[in-house]
């Protein structure tokens, strides 16, 4: 089977599926007699990637493996299409997403500590409900507190293939604070976290997601 062919076909399941497509479900379209090598495969997706170099849409490797999606520049009119906005989730919410990001595990009482904060239980709560944390084990202090990490749902949500792809702390925007609330598609962390070790010098509760 040729490179045209095999980069249809993948097209076509990737199009159909709707979710990310790991290497070894895109190799099992393909039946023993006809199935591509794993570099045939590659070749194929890296003409497809480019194939889609001017398009609307992209062709995207994530955690979970690749995913044909609408660019982010076109998602403001895409989004028209559903009357339901998407969900918008406070600056609070974003920066313990941030630290559970880049500190993992890490345990509440660190991160409370790091945001000179309370978090909120609606927080938490909302984090492991979208399946972007998850408890990884018990720091082996008294009370042995829940470890969190973020899954693999969160490196596909934002387009990552691994933490390694997370942006550096340098990379990321200054916080914007005239707009409390981000869309989380936007940017992850919603603040940089250079002085992250030093908490606020102002400590509270603070409201929920």
């Amino acid at each position: 089977m040729d490179i045209a062919t095999i980069k249809n076909i993948l097209e076509a399941a990737l199009l159909a599926a709707g979710e990310p497509l790991s290497d070894e479900r895109l190799l099992g379209l393909f039946n023993e007699t006809e199935r591509p090598a794993r570099e045939q495969l590659r070749e194929a997706l890296q003409q497809l990637r480019g194939d889609c170099a001017a398009r609307s849409i992209e062709l995207r490797e994530v955690s979970s493996g690749w995913r044909i999606q609408v660019r982010q520049e076109f998602a403001p009119w895409v989004a028209r299409l559903w009357e339901e906005r998407a969900p918008r989730y406070s600056r609070a919410l974003l920066e313990t997403l941030a630290l559970i990001a880049y500190r993992q595990p890490i345990t509440r009482a660190e991160i409370e500590e790091i945001r000179g904060v309370t978090i909120a239980s609606s927080i938490m709560k909302t984090l492991q409900e979208r399946e972007w944390i998850r408890t990884v084990g018990h720091r082996e202090v008294p009370g042995r507190p829940a470890l969190y990490a973020t899954t693999r749902e969160f490196l596909d949500y934002f387009n990552l293939r691994s933490l390694e792809d997370l942006p550096t702390l340098a990379e990321l925007p200054a916080p914007d604070v005239a707009h409390p609330e981000l869309d989380l598609a936007e940017m992850l962390p919603a603040q940089p976290l250079e002085d992250a070790d030093a908490a606020p010098a102002s400590a509270g509760a603070e409201p929920g997601d």
